[in-house]
């Protein structure tokens, strides 16, 4: 753990105020335990300034002393990037304010710390949207968020989060303030800087405030639907959009036993529509009038019937059924701990190829585990699934935990056969960072290290996330 010196402290404590720092054993425990438990760091010191101007002078201060940062948000990650391995930490959590939402201009100035409901909220109450959703919405933050280009459930009409941004505030690794914050959608003035820091989770600096895109509001339409087979699933997918076009916002892939996985786990859940079939999918169609969206999605999925592409529909007739549809999506990666192990992956590949992928990943990690099991899910409208190879917690001899890595080495080996990413949107961390550096073109990984080298000569701001240098 890095050793601080009493005149580095003595500065810190100063320039943060009594609440604006911590050492106390509780406060650093909470920031380097992330939620899921995988794994822990540890932190000499907490910071929690409540300025872009006090993160500014800390930033200096960590220059001039040689002191290595790791920026932390929600601290909701799930490759390692925001939990601090010796470094001290500098919560953003205090700086959590809409600065500004202009609704004609459709964009909201708010700062890092502030949680994505809080950016939701605001636009509902200027009767805008707020597109970007996901399972940690209340905690996982706007600074964290746009760190490691988030994706969640919308990504298929709004995009992912670098899409969402039209400015940033940044903290340089000098100490250097960049107001970026600019509103403008048209903007040719050279690099377009903002986007070097979306996905860069805090390597080049740290992001203090952002100006948002924000959109119409709409109302949604959403459907359960059961399939036979994952080629009958992208092809639903083709027919749906070819109905709706762009209004299709969601298109979710969901195996029966993550439904049974998720019943047994939750009280009071069910199953919208019972079936032997292995596959569910949960669609939404959104529009600026529901019955609208409604008739649109009807008559999607009336030809999808005549197609063969599906067995049976539940179109959601009120919002609360369409939020009990989500629910069961939204708890499969919680619901997972009812087996003894879980070796989770977030990968991507072109959506025509995602039934060969799953067929031939499936194989070959059965041929390395023969009892494996899979929990395949996720936002199969953008080539995104959360692949999950497990092992019952009752078995009898559990093999899979010591079969990590040869099994991580397949998935990701077997992604890039199919020309996919072994990172799709929770990032590339401290975990997936070797990997990628084993698989990246080496022209690409010697730029990414110029840029590092050039932003930040120390290597204070997280140092070995994302890239080695």
């Amino acid at each position: 753990m890095t050793q601080l010196s009493p005149d580095f402290l003595s500065a810190a404590k100063s320039l943060l105020g009594p609440k604006g720092w911590s050492t106390e054993a509780e406060d650093l425990e909470k920031v380097v335990s992330p939620w899921r438990g995988t794994y822990k760091g540890e932190t000499p010191f907490l910071a929690r300034p409540a300025t872009t101007v006090e993160t500014a002078e800390l930033v200096k201060l960590c220059n001039q002393h040689g002191v290595a940062i790791t920026p932390q948000g929600g601290n909701t990650g799930l490759v390692d990037a925001g939990t601090p391995h010796g470094e001290i930490c500098i919560s953003m959590q205090r700086m959590n304010a809409v600065r500004s939402l202009d609704a004609f201009n459709n964009s909201m100035v708010i700062e890092a710390g502030a949680p994505l409901v809080t950016a939701q909220q605001a636009a509902e109450d200027a009767k805008r949207l707020f597109p970007l959703s996901l399972g940690s919405e209340g905690t996982a933050t706007i600074g964290g968020l746009i760190s490691t280009n988030a994706g969640g459930v919308a990504v298929l009409r709004y995009g992912m989060m670098r899409d969402l941004i039209l400015g940033l505030e940044v903290v340089l690794p000098t100490g250097e303030i960049w107001n970026g914050l600019s509103g403008l959608r048209k903007n040719n003035t050279g690099y377009d800087l903002k986007q070097l820091f979306a996905g860069a989770e805090g390597t080049l600096g740290i992001i203090t405030a952002a100006t948002l895109k924000l959109f119409p509001q709409v109302q949604r339409a959403s459907a359960w639907v059961t399939c036979a087979s994952t080629d009958d699933i992208v092809k639903l997918l083709a027919l749906v959009r070819d109905h709706a076009g762009d209004t299709v916002t969601s298109f979710e892939i969901i195996p029966a036993n993550a439904v049974a996985m998720v019943q047994a786990d939750v009280p009071d859940t069910r199953d919208p529509l019972p079936s032997d079939l292995p596959w569910r999918v949960l669609m939404e169609v959104s529009m600026s009038r529901e019955d609208h969206a409604r008739d649109v999605l009807e008559g999607a999925l009336a030809s999808a019937y005549e197609s063969n592409l599906v067995a049976d529909a539940v179109i959601a007739e009120s919002v609360a059924q369409a939020d009990s549809f989500w629910h069961i999506r939204e708890t499969i990666p919680l619901s997972k701990r009812a087996y003894g192990t879980a070796l989770n992956q977030d990968i991507s590949v072109p959506i025509s190829r995602i039934p060969d992928f799953i067929k031939a990943c499936n194989q070959a990690v059965l041929e390395q585990v023969p009892t494996a099991e899979f929990v395949i899910f996720g936002h199969v409208g953008d080539g995104n699934l959360h692949y999950s190879v497990c092992e019952p917690g009752n078995a009898a001899q559990p093999v899979l935990r010591g079969q990590d890595a040869a099994v991580f080495r397949i998935i990701y080996d077997q992604v890039m056969s199919f020309d996919g990413s072994i990172s799709a949107e929770h990032g590339v961390g401290r975990l997936k960072r070797d990997e990628l550096e084993r698989i990246r073109p080496k022209a690409a990984t010697e730029t990414m290290r110029a840029i590092k080298r050039a932003l930040d000569p120390a290597n204070i701001m997280n140092p070995g996330r994302v890239i080695n240098t």
